[in-house]
């Protein structure tokens, strides 16, 4: 075993290595930004090296600084997480020509699963069944128009070097073919700078189930497979193991072809192959098609440990050491069910938004697995994935499981960015995701009601209104005075722009009623907490600054508007166009003086490795474009002006 390793990584991931280190009494060496400076990895580390700014290419993309920390701090491998450089080959080479190892699989391994197209071909060699489609080299458009034919529609377009949904489109006959074409390359090129496409069928009711493997370099074995077909903009959202419906001849089968897969390529270390299965007629042995394969640890891989009891950052450090494979696979045994749900900073009303801010509370219930690298206090920036925390749970059912799930979400306390939280809860609590029926168009055809944002109800609004006053302290200073009547105060709250007015009359030592509108609630603090007209509330309500957070199932964010305060959004009267949240301007599409309609696209801003539309809020007449496509800027600043209306 080693005795230290550098993690060529940050967040959840990097936190999530040191654990298993701990345990097993390996010293880690953690890497940082200078906006990383105070993360959690960085606080749990033995050592931290600083490799530079923000920008991911100044920082944790720079290979030739990462084996420089390894180097000078005395570590004897990396451990590259996932992303960033775990599946880069030339950096698995460039850590062995320094005298390193590199705890992953070989440069070869990589490489030969690099392309989507060289690896389908290797698989159909390797007697892994692929989706039938054209993975050729000839692009020509006509060939392919062709080939697209041969196929038969539905087909789906996918960039050959693709990932994320990036240079795919689905194609449903010959009439939409060449547009489709022209738009996958032209995205593929800008992602990657590579337009090579593949043609695959596109099958009717996918879902999308992958196997967790591992190899030593010859053998491999299959630790079971995990069901993740819920997903959005090809994302994964919600993952489970094993997968509803499974059964044992499709597992056998499946799990073999991955084997298979994995030994074709002397695979070292955790991977995952992912299939597409075609469910229109449920789960058949012969209805599952290799997709990709992942060479590396997967950011699901918390449900893999759950049902298996296997620590499978323990095994990637025991066997990258030189150790045999720790099982073989008739040792191998699935126990119960997990899921894992992902806790982003994103504002699903707006389309999945990523979002930044300060978390000024967060909190998981007991007895979950929470793997999170931030805390309470720290920001969530624009300069990398804006994942929270993953939530994990194990029951004996699915259905036991299931339930714990939404426990756990339930219980679940973020405040200081918008988040996905009440997007997951509602998802865990969906009919047919309930019912383990589940392909990768759920979301989607449920995407109205699962992206609604909640509305606080009036107890909710009761216990803000308390807190907002400082009634709920212990020590309260007008909380038992009453004199010859109630004292009553009014309260006005903001909650997303809608004023709340409420009179709390103080009867007694924690004891009030609360009046919104026609609703009228008693509310008590004993011991135990709060009451609201009897029942028991799940959780206290915190006031962080100017703003009070009410944790009852999902979390609700009011604030206390300054009396002073005045308004200045309507004097922009929608004539500028600002950017969202932080970012760097990828490109502007208009110029002074063009006319454009509402809807029209005038910027593309890049934030959190995506790409966002801002379009115009109204018909106009461009003024000014205040800024130029490479810009970085924050958010709320002014990009592109229009001309007042009365002026047009």
């Amino acid at each position: 075993m080693f005795s230290r390793i550098l993690i060529a990584n940050r967040g959840e991931i990097a936190v999530r290595v040191i654990e298993t280190c701990r345990r097993l009494g390996v010293e880690v060496v953690a890497v940082y930004s200078e906006a990383d400076a105070a993360a959690k990895h960085v606080a749990l580390a033995d050592q931290a090296v600083l490799l530079g700014p923000p920008p991911p290419a100044q920082s944790y993309l720079d290979g030739a600084k990462i084996i420089a920390a390894a180097q000078a701090t005395g570590a004897e491998a990396i451990h590259p997480g996932y992303g960033f450089l775990s599946e880069n080959p030339d950096f698995v080479e460039a850590v062995a020509a320094a005298g390193l190892t590199f705890i992953g699989p070989s440069a070869e391994a990589i490489r030969a699963m690099g392309l989507k197209d060289a690896a389908k071909r290797l698989m159909e060699d390797a007697g892994v069944p692929v989706v039938p489609g054209y993975h050729g080299d000839d692009q020509d458009p006509g060939h392919l128009e062709v080939e697209a034919a041969a196929i038969g529609y539905p087909v789906l377009i996918k960039a050959v070097a693709g990932g994320g949904g990036k240079g795919m489109r689905r194609v449903d006959g010959p009439g939409g073919f060449v547009d489709a074409l022209e738009a996958a390359k032209a995205e593929a090129l800008g992602a990657f700078g590579n337009d090579a496409v593949l043609i695959e069928k596109f099958v009717e009711k996918p879902r999308h189930i992958e196997v967790q493997i591992f190899g030593d370099g010859t053998r491999a074995v299959h630790l079971f497979e995990r069901d993740c077909s819920l997903q959005r903009r090809h994302q994964k959202v919600i993952e489970e193991a094993p997968a509803p419906g499974m059964t044992d001849d499709m597992r056998a089968a499946m799990g073999a072809a991955a084997v298979r897969a994995a030994e074709a390529i002397g695979y070292a270390g955790a991977g995952t192959v992912e299939f597409i299965v075609d469910a229109s007629e449920g789960l058949q042995p012969d209805r599952f098609y290799f997709m990709e394969m992942n060479t590396r640890l997967q950011v699901e891989h918390p449900v893999t440990e759950a049902v298996t009891g296997v620590d499978l950052v323990e095994w990637q450090l025991r066997v990258a050491a030189g150790a045999p494979l720790p099982a073989a696979q008739d040792e191998l045994a699935l126990s119960g069910h997990a899921f894992e749900a992902r806790l982003y900073a994103e504002d699903v009303p707006k389309g999945f938004l990523p979002a930044t801010g300060t978390l000024t509370h967060l909190a998981f219930p007991p007895n979950v697995r929470a793997d999170s690298g931030v805390r309470a206090g720290d920001t969530i920036t624009p300069h990398y994935d804006p994942m929270i925390a993953k939530i994990i749970v194990w029951g004996e059912t699915r259905d036991h499981a299931l339930a714990r799930l939404r426990r756990a979400l339930g219980q679940t306390e973020v405040a200081g960015s918008v988040t996905n939280h009440a997007f997951l809860r509602k998802l865990a609590a969906n009919a047919r995701f309930v019912a383990g029926d589940v392909d990768t168009g759920l979301i989607e055809a449920d995407l109205e009601a699962l992206s609604a944002a909640p509305v606080p109800c009036t107890r909710a609004r009761s216990l803000a209104a308390i807190t907002a006053l400082g009634l709920g302290e212990a020590e309260a200073p007008l909380t038992g005075f009453t004199l010859w009547a109630p004292l009553e105060q009014t309260v006005r709250l903001d909650w997303e722009g809608e004023e709340v007015l409420a009179r709390v009359a103080t009867l007694g030592p924690h004891h009030f009623r609360v009046t919104l509108g026609e609703a009228v609630h008693e509310v008590d603090r004993d011991l135990q907490g709060w009451r609201i007209d009897g029942a028991p509330v799940p959780a206290n309500p915190r006031a962080i600054g100017d703003a009070v957070h009410v944790f009852w199932g999902n979390a609700y964010g009011f604030t206390v508007p300054d009396p002073l305060a005045r308004g200045t959004a309507a004097a922009a009267a929608g004539n500028v166009i600002e950017a969202p949240m932080p970012g760097q301007v990828k490109s502007v599409h208009v110029s002074p003086g063009a006319r454009v309609l509402a809807g029209d696209r005038l910027a593309v801003l890049e934030a959190m490795k995506m790409e966002h539309a801002l379009t115009a809020a109204r018909d106009g007449v461009v003024a000014e474009v205040l800024v130029q496509p490479g810009a970085q800027v924050e958010a709320g600043a002014a990009l592109i002006r229009l001309e007042d209306e009365a002026a047009e």
